[in-house]
């Protein structure tokens, strides 16, 4: 079935998701058609569903052919859920239709009526009331004025629909997300800013009914440190209430900043500069398809002009991707690490030696894993191999940075004794899909 489906279905994905007819209409479709149709949301990308007839006429009229419109208006905005199956269960990695709002109930209820405004990529927003969290669908990303349009709407929505009257709202620490800056301009409230990476941890002790302490794994894109720098490849010791950072993978420069994102091959130059102390080996086929700005963004790196330094473990995964030839620029955050993980080889066992280094805090050498990358893609080892080799590497150095921790050996003893690991951070709520992973926790002793 997969070659009878056109390329721009889903351009580079090796997987198909199937949606099942969940509305009269699609009934109808299906039996008229009788064979799979390509159903997408009403918007254009980065931009909110059109949920009225006159706002999809205006904003979607020169990309379609017809409208088919009802006399029941649509009232609220609600994208279609997402699901993969890992590990031998379902992981939700978009809560939307059929999910939400149904309510997470909390192990710790809330004294006061919370409302969480989240951070600005694959936004959500979310109400307490007692011991009931209310989660809203899948918003987007809040880029936009038409996105923080449908995030404010939303909020009065279920503030209507649950009514719920928020005293406490809580805000990732970024002072440029519009989500911040929503919750920064509410009266009458007390606000909380809450570290990007102890709320992925918390998200997950609350779905599972936790309190902690437990030590967490939060890998994703970026979000703001406690010290300045952009994390995203944290192990935290964390409960509810609060968070020490045990250990994280080693700092490189991004260099442009969100340039960085949108050109994964800049990540590449800051990872080979700093893993080859400024020589990286010739014959890099990724410093050939970017000879013309190569030595330039070395350059910028370098400096720290417009280069803030960055643990986070997309950034990893993008290096890694434009060295081994997965793509050197992306249409959206986590493009270039997805395309990584579907070039994985399955039956490759074998992985790159990554170190920890012991100091103030734990530190996992992601320069080690670029090194043996290098090493492979010059000799001509397969990018599927290399793929796998990467990531069983990077979740046998996470195992090892917990295993430590728990030993005792990050900061202050934080961690000792402790056996359980949360696993979070980036689109997926609770974990990582990689089956790496999972058997690297169980070789460890800890539980998830």
């Amino acid at each position: 079935m997969a070659e009878e489906v056109a390329e721009g279905v889903a351009p580079g994905e090796g997987r198909l998701g199937v949606m099942l007819p969940y509305t009269p209409v699609h009934h109808l479709l299906a039996a008229e058609l009788t064979r799979p149709y390509v159903l997408t949301s009403g918007n254009v990308s980065d931009e909110p569903i059109a949920h009225r007839d006159g706002e999809a006429v205006e904003r979607l009229g020169a990309m379609v052919e017809a409208f088919l419109v009802h006399d029941r208006e649509i009232h609220a905005r609600a994208e279609d859920s997402v699901v993969v199956v890992a590990g031998g269960g379902e992981i939700p990695v978009r809560r939307s239709r059929g999910y939400a709002p149904l309510p997470v109930r909390l192990a710790r209820p809330a004294r006061r009526a919370v409302l969480a405004c989240g951070a600005e990529l694959k936004s959500t927003f979310c109400l307490v009331r007692g011991e009931r969290a209310f989660l809203s669908p899948h918003v987007g990303d809040l880029e936009s004025y038409e996105t923080l349009r449908s995030f404010v709407e939303g909020i009065a929505h279920f503030r209507r629909l649950f009514g719920v009257d928020p005293r406490v709202v809580a805000h990732d620490p970024h002072p440029e997300y519009l989500s911040s800056k929503y919750a920064l301009d509410l009266e009458g409230v007390d606000l909380v800013a809450v570290q990007h990476h102890h709320a992925h941890i918390a998200s997950c002790l609350a779905e599972a009914g936790e309190v902690g302490p437990v030590i967490g794994v939060a890998f994703d894109g970026t979000g703001f440190g406690t010290d300045g720098t952009l994390w995203g490849g944290e192990v935290l010791v964390a409960d509810l209430e609060g968070f020490t950072r045990v250990a994280h993978l080693g700092a490189v420069p991004m260099p442009g900043g969100a340039a960085a994102v949108r050109q994964p091959w800049r990540m590449a130059a800051a990872y080979l500069d700093a893993a080859f102390a400024g020589a990286p080996p010739e014959g890099l086929a990724v410093r050939e398809r970017n000879a013309g700005l190569w030595d330039r963004v070395v350059a910028v790196a370098r400096s720290g002009v417009g280069s803030p330094f960055t643990s986070s473990a997309g950034r990893l995964f993008d290096a890694v991707a434009a060295i081994v030839g997965v793509r050197d620029g992306v249409t959206f955050e986590g493009q270039a690490a997805a395309g990584l993980e579907r070039w994985a080889d399955p039956a490759e066992e074998g992985g790159y030696a990554a170190r920890v280094d012991v100091g103030r805090a734990l530190v996992i050498r992601g320069d080690d894993l670029v090194r043996a990358v290098v090493a492979d893609v010059l000799d001509g080892v397969d990018g599927a191999v290399v793929s796998a080799r990467f990531h069983n590497g990077l979740a046998a150095a996470a195992v090892a940075a917990c295993a430590l921790v728990r030993e005792g050996a990050g900061p202050g003893g934080a961690g000792s004794g402790l056996g359980t690991v949360a696993l979070s951070g980036a689109s997926s709520r609770t974990g990582c899909c990689c089956p790496a992973w999972w058997a690297g926790w169980r070789s460890a002793g800890s539980g998830c």
